[in-house]
């Protein structure tokens, strides 16, 4: 079952020289139960996408699409409504976690201002709470007393975990969490998330960030943008060992390999720059990039196409039916 339907999503940016298309025509679903991945380089709009379903602020806007979560429309919500769910039903760790915490309040008290507008009543009850999540994450109770700027990072961002989840969201998009932590902080927040849904703490997760080899860690699907667009998804283990898309095979090259020396073997890069998403080309936009380009790529975009169960990518050298 769909927790989650996002069909031809377009999320765009006001400017002075015209809409900036972070988001053009994005489609793909989150199913209970699974951790769904998104994936691709600084700019292809994985953080413009998700931030659009919890907030949209000026000058973001919403030019056309849908985005059906639990079957209504995030995107025709009044902000009544939308703070209605906002945390309970859905909610994000954002991208620079460490710092989303206010440093002139305790956490205890954060978690009651958030709490309280929810409509609880007893502040003893929700503290109780707090100090069992925070020992759920390996923090000490003594958390609860401290200020933000008490707390080194890693205490931080799992102190944030706790605040976003607090009030067992059915969605929880993790917005580029390991970003700014060392690997083995990485893996506490990993395990942690896994065990939010072990719990049913959370049912479903989104998982985002632009280290692939996370994704195989913690991922179901995987979807994986480009310039605001789709350019391939399918079950994780199904695209890291059979990737179909140019793009999706040239990030997987680039990933350092255990065991292998820099002088036996150098990392590779992908060639050139992303494209300015203010007049992006009508064809493929990975052509100015991709080393398997063809004439057609120039003019027309590519669909999106089954190329095996449940696995679907934007390319013209691939065959199939469309989605």
């Amino acid at each position: 079952m769909s927790l989650l339907e996002v069909r031809d999503l377009k999320i765009y940016y006001r400017t002075p020289m015209g809409p900036v298309k972070a988001v053009d025509g994005v489609s793909f679903d989150v199913r209970e139960g699974e951790v769904f991945g998104i994936a691709g380089e600084s700019g292809c709009g994985k953080s413009t996408l998700v931030h659009s379903l919890i907030l949209r602020k000026p000058p973001m806007f919403h030019a056309g699409g849908k985005a059906l979560f639990k079957g209504k429309d995030l995107m025709g919500l009044s902000e009544e409504e939308a703070r209605k769910i906002r945390y309970t039903e859905l909610s994000i760790i954002p991208q620079y976690a460490m710092n989303a915490l206010n440093p002139t309040k305790k956490i205890k008290d954060i978690v009651w201002d958030l709490a309280k507008e929810h409509g609880h009543e007893d502040r003893s009850e929700v503290e109780k709470l707090l100090r069992e999540r925070l020992a759920m994450v390996k923090l000490s109770p003594k958390v609860a007393d401290m200020y933000p700027v008490e707390l080194s990072g890693g205490m931080r961002q799992r102190a944030t975990m706790v605040v976003s989840t607090l009030l067992n969201p059915d969605l929880l998009i993790a917005d580029e969490v390991t970003s700014a932590l060392d690997v083995t902080t990485q893996r506490v927040v990993i395990e942690l998330l896994h065990h939010f849904m072990e719990e049913g703490i959370v049912k479903s997760i989104i998982f985002v960030t632009h280290d692939l080899a996370l994704l195989d860690k913690i991922a179901d699907r995987t979807m994986i943008l480009y310039a605001g667009k789709v350019a391939e998804i399918a079950p994780t283990e199904e695209m890291i060992s059979n990737p179909a898309h140019p793009y999706t095979k040239l990030l997987l090259d680039s990933l350092p390999k255990m065991g292998v020396q820099y002088k036996k073997q150098k990392l590779r890069g992908i060639p050139g720059y992303p494209i300015s998403l203010l007049n992006p080309p009508k064809g493929c936009r990975f052509y100015t990039r991709c080393p398997y380009v063809m004439e057609r790529c120039k003019d027309e975009e590519p669909p999106l196409v089954k190329v095996g169960e449940e696995h679907y990518a934007a390319c013209h050298l691939l065959g199939g039916d469309s989605e």
